[in-house]
């Protein structure tokens, strides 16, 4: 199933993509305002078509010698941070890919203390806030506040440790697991001080960030998806 929107000039911009017959996009990529973190292998034109969905430029890589990038890697405009396991070569290939579209984010590995290598999966950010796995220790807490530049948090949504699996927060709204608690949305609401609504993606999953990708501008979501959850989507974030 492909689905598309039209853009403001009038052309149809596909919405929803498989990565490897996979339609959990969220797990092989990542995006921020500026930039889209995909596959070495993904082809130009799949490429293409997620730069036009997002409205931003994509880099491909590996993170720690995969394709599960998404898992293994996250960012706002002002950092990445990539697991633990990160190749030299594969942070340099990002710092400079970022540098030839006139971006200065830093990139940094997750250090290794709290044994947690799926920073993707374990961390939920915008340009100003993160939300954080409750067991990460507090000097890595101070990494993921330098390095993003956010106000940082502990929580769960869902009742899952695994918050960047849960949700997808941008800078204009969030959309959380529908089973998130009264409680855990209030504190999402209060914390990113941004209206935050329950979905679903790939008809009836949970796990929002499996496979949603969104920043202000646009957003790609899983081959699998229905119609009654993009528009979900898209009044949640705004977009």
């Amino acid at each position: 199933m492909t689905r598309k929107r039209r853009g403001k000039e009038g052309k149809e911009i596909r919405r929803t993509f498989s990565v490897d017959g996979s339609a959990y996009i969220g797990v092989f990529a990542t995006c921020t305002e500026h930039v889209l973190l995909l596959p070495s292998h993904i082809s130009d034109g799949l490429a293409a078509e997620m730069e036009r969905a997002l409205k931003v430029k994509a880099i491909r890589t590996s993170v720690a010698e995969t394709s599960l990038i998404g898992c293994l890697a996250v960012g706002n405009s002002n950092g990445f941070i990539l697991s633990p396991y990160t190749l030299d070569s594969e942070i340099r290939r990002v710092e400079e890919s970022a540098r030839k579209e006139g971006l200065k984010e830093k990139v940094i590995r997750l250090p290794d203390r709290d044994r947690m290598n799926a920073v993707g999966n374990i961390i939920l950010a915008n340009d100003t806030v993160a939300l954080v796995h409750p067991w990460l220790s507090e000097p890595t807490v101070e990494v993921i506040k330098e390095t993003l530049d956010v106000k940082a948090y502990k929580g769960t949504i869902g009742g899952l440790k695994t918050v960047g699996m849960a949700a997808v927060a941008t800078n204009k709204g969030i959309l959380a697991h529908k089973n998130a608690t009264e409680r855990e949305l209030k504190f999402l609401e209060d914390i990113f001080d941004l209206p935050v609504e329950i979905g679903s993606v790939n008809f009836g999953v949970p796990l929002i960030g499996a496979a949603l990708l969104a920043n202000t501008r646009g957003y790609a979501a899983g081959a699998e998806i229905t119609g009654a959850e993009l528009g979900r989507i898209e009044d949640a974030l705004r977009v």
